[in-house]
This record gives C-alpha cells, sequence and structure tokens, in this order.
C-alpha cells in the first residue's frame, strides 16, 4: 500500500479526526444497539492512537436522516458503547461542528464522539466549508472507514484538503492488503466465487475479476440468467430478462474460464418446509433455489486446487435451510483450502459465520459496496485522497 497508516504519523500530544464506520443497527427508536461488530473493529485503531498520546475525535454517520437531526439516528447509544469498549469516558458531542463543539476539542487521551455527520447535508455534498470546519477539530486525519470509501464525502475526501497528512487506519490498511494480494499478481490458481441474485449487481466485478482469476465459479441466481443466455431450461427461476445477452457476450468472450451449476435444487416455491428436489434441467413451474451435489462437488475441487479465493455472494437461498446447503459446503471448502481467502459482502459473511469457519478465512471484508467497487477495479475515494507515502 503507498498510502500512509497510522503507524506513520507521529501521534504524541496530536488531536487525530478517526473517520470510523460506526452505522451500526439499531432497534426501533434508535436507543439500543442490536450488534456492536463495526464498533469493534475500530477499536484497535482508536486504541493505537491512545496508546501513542494523541487526542481523538471520532467521526461517523449513521443511517439516512437525509440531512437532518433525527433523534432515532443520534450517535449517544454508541458513545455509551465505545466507552465500555474503551474503558475510558467518551464525550459526546450534540454536533459535528459549531462553537459548542470547538470547546470540547479533546486533550491528548481524551476521546470526543461527534454526532452524526449526516444530519448535515454538507457531508455528502463534499461542502468545502463544511470540510474545512471538520478539520479545524484536528491536526492530523485518520480513515478507517472501508466501508464508506467508496463515497466521495466531506469526511471522507474533503476535510483531506485541509489537513497536513491524512493516513489509513489498522481496519483500511488490513482491508487494502487483502484486497490487493487477491486482484494484483495473486498466487495461482486463482479463483473468484460470484453467487448472489443479479448479474447487474456483479457486471463490473465480473468484467475486471475474469482478467485476474484463472476460474470463475457463478452461484446463486446471478446463474440462471447465464443458463438461460444459452438456451438451457430454467423453469420459473429468478432470471434479468434485460441481462440474459450481456450473460451470453460474456460466454463468449470468456467461457474457458466461466463455469456455471451442472444441477439444481429446485422447489416449486419459495418457503420454508417446501418440497426440493435435485434436477440437471430445470422444469416449468420450478425455481431453482441452490446449486445441486454434482456441482458442489465439481466446485469443491476447485476450491482445493486454488491458492488464491475470493468469494462474493451465496450459492443459493442460504437464509433457509435445505437451500443453504450449497453455500455451507462452498465455506466449509474454502476453510479447509490451504489459499489465501477473501470474503467480501454481507451474505457471504454471513455465511461463513453460520458455517462456523470465519477464523479460517484470510480476511473477510467490512464494506460491502466498498469491497465490490475495489474489486471492480473502481478507485475508491477515500483511499485515493490519503497522503501517498512518498508525500
Amino acid at each position: 500500500m503507498n498510502k500512509l497508516s497510522i503507524r506513520d504519523l507521529q501521534l504524541q500530544g496530536k488531536r487525530v479526526f478517526v473517520r470510523v464506520d460506526f452505522n451500526v443497527p439499531l432497534a426501533a427508536g434508535g436507543q439500543e444497539i442490536t450488534s456492536d461488530k463495526r464498533i469493534q473493529a475500530a477499536i484497535p485503531t482508536l486504541r493505537y492512537a491512545l496508546e501513542h498520546g494523541a487526542g481523538l475525535v471520532v467521526a461517523s454517520h449513521l443511517g439516512r436522516p437525509k440531512g437532518k437531526p433525527n433523534s432515532e439516528m443520534s450517535l449517544k447509544p454508541i458513545a455509551i458503547r465505545l466507552a465500555e469498549l474503551l474503558g475510558i469516558q467518551v464525550t459526546m458531542a450534540p454536533d459535528c461542528v459549531g462553537p459548542v463543539v470547538d470547546a470540547l476539542k479533546p486533550e491528548p487521551g481524551e476521546v470526543l464522539l461527534l454526532e452524526n455527520l449526516r444530519f448535515h447535508p454538507e457531508e455528502e455534498a463534499n461542502d468545502a466549508q463544511f470540510s474545512k470546519e471538520l478539520a479545524t477539530l484536528c491536526d492530523l486525519y485518520v480513515n478507517d472507514a472501508f466501508g464508506t470509501a467508496h463515497r466521495a464525502h466531506a469526511s471522507t475526501v474533503g476535510i483531506i484538503k485541509f489537513v497536513p497528512q491524512a493516513a489509513a487506519g489498522l481496519l483500511m490498511e488490513q482491508e487494502l492488503k487483502y484486497l490487493t494480494l487477491v486482484t494484483q499478481n495473486p498466487e495461482r490458481p486463482c479463483i473468484s466465487i460470484l453467487g448472489g441474485a443479479k448479474v447487474s449487481d456483479k457486471i463490473e466485478v465480473i468484467s475486471n475479476l475474469i482478467h485476474i482469476v484463472d476460474c470463475l465459479l457463478i452461484g446463486g441466481a446471478m446463474a440462471y440468467t447465464f443458463l438461460k443466455s444459452q438456451g438451457k431450461p430454467v423453469g420459473k427461476s429468478l432470471v434479468e430478462e434485460d441481462k440474459v445477452q450481456l450473460a451470453a457476450n460474456l460466454l463468449i468472450r470468456f467461457g474457458d474460464k466461466i463455469r456455471l451449476p451442472v444441477d439444481h435444487v429446485v422447489a416449486s416455491e419459495f418457503r420454508a418446509g417446501a418440497e426440493d428436489q435435485v434436477v440437471t434441467d430445470i422444469p416449468e413451474g420450478m425455481m431453482g433455489l441452490d446449486i445441486g451435489p454434482e456441482t458442489t462437488r465439481l466446485y469443491e475441487k476447485e476450491i482445493a486446487n486454488a491458492k488464491t479465493i475470493i468469494w462474493n455472494g451465496p450459492m443459493g437461498v442460504f437464509e433457509m435451510p435445505p437451500f443453504d446447503r450449497g453455500t455451507m459446503a462452498l465455506a466449509h471448502a474454502i476453510a479447509d483450502s490451504h489459499s489465501v481467502s477473501v470474503v467480501g459482502g454481507g451474505d457471504s459473511e454471513k455465511a461463513v459465520k453460520s458455517a462456523g469457519v470465519a477464523n479460517k478465512i484470510s480476511h473477510i471484508s467490512t464494506g460491502g459496496g466498498a469491497s465490490l467497487e475495489f474489486l471492480s477495479g473502481i478507485e475508491l475515494p477515500g483511499v485515493a485522497a490519503l497522503t501517498n507515502k512518498t508525500d
């Protein structure tokens, strides 16, 4: 990574603005955090800065308040949880800019959590004046919010014009390390497993990865669009009709690299307890809901031989047994392989956790949209704006 890391900064006695991703799920009413995973993910960076003598201005968005204050999207519950995790007091600011916030600037060892950045429309508009006001709160800038790195907002891009140095936090550094590792000169054989519902969600990823990987394994509902493009029966499976020709073109150009399911788990309707069967060709009135056992075996073989694996998207409707078998089997196969494995996307993350193998995956990306854009070969604004190591 050619960008500065927090490890490269002189933090002693400095006030550091740390952009984190505390966009956590809250119960109705906005008072109770239902998962603190994203808060925990930022703790190593915050602790590192505190241990090296910094005072912290911590900032995040939460939800979509549409540029106006909304008590159900306040970061107040997060301040309480953050204080528990850090083991020190966290001051909750009433806003993220203005004289009242300015008066709360932290001293070394102190933590100030700003109120929801998106309570101001200027945040998403990347407004220069708002960016400048945020910058007055700090001496240095650290971005540890990989999940928002694909957004050019005031707190991810604009503020950097007004600070002397902008570096990646430890979480951001880890994300960039692994995503770069698997997409730039990966150890071979390199394979990608792509699933999920829509070809349209993954078309840029396919178009970029097809030039990087040795083999692309396709599953999930997006497989039926590809199969239909080959004239194969798909019953009433989910198909993106306007992407059938695109799928056909990809197969014409890269058919030697693309693997499609050879059998399917089908049912007449999508519901718990629906009677399922394994078929090679999907009959009329039936819908494909998972890859079949022969496809699973073929995909497992590719996984076992791979040295690098990129996985994004489940192989079927994994939230509902028995349509989770294909996804679970591949999760175990990846865990048992001796590859560098990177898993991106919320559903794939849930799958490896459900399978109990998360600790055997090299890296699980915290940023769904950001990791997809990175895998698509798109430069992330929040990364591009960081200070180069040579500067």
